[in-house]
């Protein structure tokens, strides 16, 4: 039999806005929009890409209605991890400009050392911001 590959692996979320947290996520992190549909009018469905990582915002109607997905999205069940260099100031410019805490900068881990805190997106998704914590 021959062995099946997969490839290009991305994230997707479905959401209630998808046009409010496409622009979201490329205010506050700079993610670029690399596809949408429709063209013209509301979007249901925009991928938005961070260096390699690909996130997916897809419409929970349109999921529903084209798919026949039994959607019911309650807590959150995964979350977006952003490394950076300086999570404290990732932190202080994120929220300043308005951006959900849900956790504020901690110590975790010492092996390796690091340091993170967690945002929210304006539906309630976790983003986690990470860094490498120096230790001298």
């Amino acid at each position: 039999t021959m062995a099946i590959a997969y490839r290009d692996a991305m994230i997707n979320y479905y959401v209630n806005d998808v046009e409010g947290l496409a622009t979201f996520y490329r205010q506050h992190f700079g993610f670029r929009e690399t596809f949408r549909t429709p063209d013209h009018g509301p979007a249901i469905h925009i991928e938005l890409r961070l260096g390699e990582f690909l996130l997916g915002l897809a419409s929970i109607e349109a999921a529903r209605a084209m798919h026949q997905l039994p959607l019911n999205p309650g807590l959150p069940r995964g979350e977006v991890a952003l490394w950076t260099d300086d999570v404290d100031q990732a932190y202080a410019a994120l929220t300043a400009n308005g951006v959900n805490s849900i956790s504020a900068p901690h110590n975790f881990l010492e092996t390796p050392p690091l340091r993170a805190a967690w945002v929210e997106d304006p539906e309630g998704n976790p983003i986690q911001i990470v860094c490498h914590r120096q230790t001298n």
